[in-house]
């Protein structure tokens, strides 16, 4: 049976705060742990109102310390804001107080905006392209310091914490296949170089110490309910958000709708329809249905469940049935 897990954004509703979401992250993460998901990753994101996870590694030790067994981990930090050792010093300190469930994802983009990107950085140089060489140093960081070496990750060194790529390209799968490390393809949202980028991390994967043979892991839209048509409403808050994004204004996640074709125009909602392509809403056999379609289309050997609603016990809900369905298959 293929392993599930899930992406949390931590986020935040029209009428709702930081506080509110951080919550209702935690109970996601809590419930999840229960029904016996594999991973619980947040993502690094800066500027968006809508999405409370920008100071990643601080929420992952918040929903750590609050479930037993579950991964917890990074969907990803993205490398060009933050200098590796800071990053091995960050996620060294998580392994160490919740040893072998911290994973650290790794992403080349920045996750924001041209001006934001300014403010974090500041004077530091390096960006996307500087990615590869970044990935590479902070795996150093993470291996057993050598006698008489001037500078180490305390605590970091010697804890050899599993790093994933991330990408929504064909480079990242390259990079990924050289490196020997997991992949995790952002099709949730960038679903046009999927099947390629996963043909390119096979055919070119090299093992190495942290992995023997290509691990992938796409993420799919997933928001289930009691009927397709109950879903299909749900899920409208999640189309809204993204239509806002492509019209340059994200915000908060709104409730949602009962008619789109009132909210979006013609190439909003095409735009939005083939951003959300990989997206498994509806009653519970539809939904079983579309995943295992995904599963079986893309050879993953993990999945990666990206679920939005404006209400927190429909989120809870929708785990729940895809728990069941997939576990059990009704």
């Amino acid at each position: 049976m293929t392993r599930l897990s899930v992406l949390d954004l931590a986020p935040i509703r029209q009428g709702g705060d930081a506080a509110e979401a951080y919550r209702f992250t935690r109970e996601r993460a809590q419930r999840v742990d229960e029904l016996g998901f594999h991973r619980f990753w947040l993502a690094e994101h800066h500027n968006m109102p809508g999405v409370g996870s920008s100071a990643t590694s601080v929420l992952i030790g918040h929903v750590a310390g609050a479930t037993q067994s579950i991964r917890v981990g990074s969907g990803g930090v993205m490398l060009p804001n933050h200098a590796p050792l800071v990053v091995a010093e960050q996620f060294g300190t998580l392994a160490a107080l919740y040893p072998g469930r911290i994973d650290l994802g790794l992403g080349r983009a920045p996750g924001t905006d041209p001006r934001t990107i300014r403010a974090l950085r500041r004077d530091r140089a390096g960006g996307p392209e500087q990615f590869p060489h970044d990935v590479q140093e902070l795996q150093q960081w993470f291996r057993a310091a050598e006698p008489g070496q001037p500078v180490r990750a305390v605590p970091g060194a010697g804890l050899e914490v599993p790093i994933w790529i991330l990408g929504s390209s064909t480079s990242s799968a390259q990079l990924a296949a050289q490196l020997g490390l997991p992949y995790a393809f952002a099709s949730h949202f960038a679903p046009g170089q999927l099947m390629e980028a996963l043909e390119i991390y096979r055919a070119r994967f090299r093992p190495s110490a942290q992995l023997d043979r290509p691990y992938a892991m796409p993420a799919v839209n997933v928001l289930a309910a009691d009927s397709d048509e109950e879903a299909a409403y749900l899920f409208t808050s999640a189309q809204q958000q993204f239509c806002e994004v492509f019209r340059g204004r994200p915000g908060p996640v709104p409730p949602p709708v009962e008619d789109m074709e009132r909210i979006w125009s013609r190439p909003e909602k095409a735009g939005v329809t083939e951003a959300l392509h990989h997206s498994a809403v509806g009653g519970p056999e539809t939904v079983r249905r579309t995943m295992q379609g995904f599963i079986d289309a893309t050879g993953a050997d993990e999945l990666m469940i990206h679920t939005l609603a404006y209400d927190p016990q429909a989120a809870l809900r929708s785990f729940e049935i895809v728990a069941r369905v997939m576990q059990t298959g009704n």
